[in-house]
C-alpha cells in the first residue's frame, strides 16, 4: 500500500496544487481554474516546443525531481527523519545546480537566492528533527507517528516550521527566489516544454513533502493532522494574498532570527 502511495505522490501533489489555485481564486473574488487545471497545464507543456540548453541543465532537473520523490517516499515508509531532511537538501542542491549550469543572469540570480533560502530554513528543519528526537527518543518517523500529538510541547518549533512553508512553496512574502516580476522565474527561466514539466511536477511533490512533514506534529491523531494541515494551508494562502514580497536578505534575516530563536527556545524547554 505504501509503495502505491509513493507512485501516486505526483498525482496527489497536482490535486493539492489545483485545490490551492481554486482557494486563491476565491480569496481574490475570482472564479478561478478547475481543480484539474495543473494536469491540463501538463498536457499543454508536452505540446509546446522543447528547447534544451545543455545536458547538465536537464540532468540536474531530473535529479531534483527524483531525489525529492525519494525523500517523500522515505517519509511515507516511516524512515529516519534526518535521512529525509538531508535527501531533501540534496534535491534542493540539484535544483540550484541546474540554475548555475546555464548562461543566464536570471537563472544565476535565482540559484543565488535559492542557496540563501536554504541557509535560512535548513537549520530550522534540523532543529525540528532534534525536537522530535527529544520528545520520542528516536528519529524514526514511523515511531513518531505512533505517539500522541507533538505540537503542544513543540509549539514554538511548529511556529518556526510555518516560516519555512512559504519559502519552500514560493509564497509571499517569501517568494523572492522565483520572483517573476524581478527575475522571470529565476532558476526556471531556461526550462521549456516537457523539460519545464519536470520542474512543474517537482513543485507538486514539494507540496506533499511539506504537508507530510507538518502532519508529524499531529502524532497518531489523524483528525488532528488534517486540522493542522488545513489550518496552515489557509494561513499560508491568506498571507500569500495579502502581503508584498520581501527582499532575499530580509527573508534570510527574518527566518534565521525568528525561526532559529523560536526553535532554540523550544529545544531548551524540552531539555529542561
Amino acid at each position: 500500500m505504501e509503495y502505491l502511495l509513493i507512485l501516486l505522490v505526483p498525482i496527489f501533489g497536482g490535486l493539492l496544487y489545483g485545490v490551492e489555485r481554486v482557494v486563491k481564486a476565491r480569496m481574490q473574488n475570482r472564479i478561478g481554474p478547475p481543480i484539474l487545471q495543473p494536469f491540463y497545464d501538463m498536457g499543454k507543456l508536452f505540446d509546446k516546443e522543447t528547447f534544451m540548453v545543455n545536458n547538465y541543465h536537464i540532468i540536474f532537473a531530473i535529479m531534483y525531481l527524483l531525489t525529492l520523490w525519494v525523500a517523500v517516499g522515505l517519509m511515507i515508509l516511516g524512515d529516519n527523519m534526518l535521512y529525509v531532511i538531508f535527501i531533501h537538501l540534496l534535491a534542493s542542491i540539484f535544483f540550484v545546480l541546474s540554475g548555475y549550469s546555464v548562461n543566464s543572469t536570471y537563472s544565476h540570480i535565482g540559484s543565488n537566492r535559492e542557496l540563501l533560502s536554504i541557509v535560512a530554513y535548513e537549520p530550522i528543519l534540523i532543529l525540528i528533527a532534534v525536537g522530535f528526537y527529544i520528545q520520542n527518543g528516536t528519529f524514526s518517523i514511523a515511531m513518531i507517528q505512533q505517539n500522541s500529538p507533538q505540537i503542544f510541547n513543540m509549539f514554538l518549533l511548529f511556529l518556526a516550521f510555518i516560516l519555512v512553508v512559504p519559502i519552500k512553496l514560493k509564497k509571499s512574502p517569501f517568494d523572492a527566489t522565483e520572483a517573476h516580476q524581478e527575475i522571470v522565474g529565476g532558476i526556471e527561466v531556461e526550462f521549456s516544454g516537457m523539460f519545464y514539466e519536470i520542474v512543474y511536477t517537482a513543485k507538486w511533490i514539494e507540496y506533499i513533502f511539506i504537508y507530510l512533514f507538518l502532519a508529524l506534529f499531529g502524532g497518531d491523531n489523524f483528525l488532528f493532522q488534517v486540522i493542522l494541515i488545513l489550518f496552515v494551508f489557509m494561513v499560508v494562502n491568506l498571507i500569500d494574498n495579502s502581503t508584498a514580497r520581501v527582499k532575499i536578505n530580509h527573508l534570510v534575516k527574518i527566518t534565521l532570527f525568528f525561526g532559529l530563536s523560536l526553535s532554540i527556545i523550544n529545544l531548551v524547554m524540552l531539555g529542561v
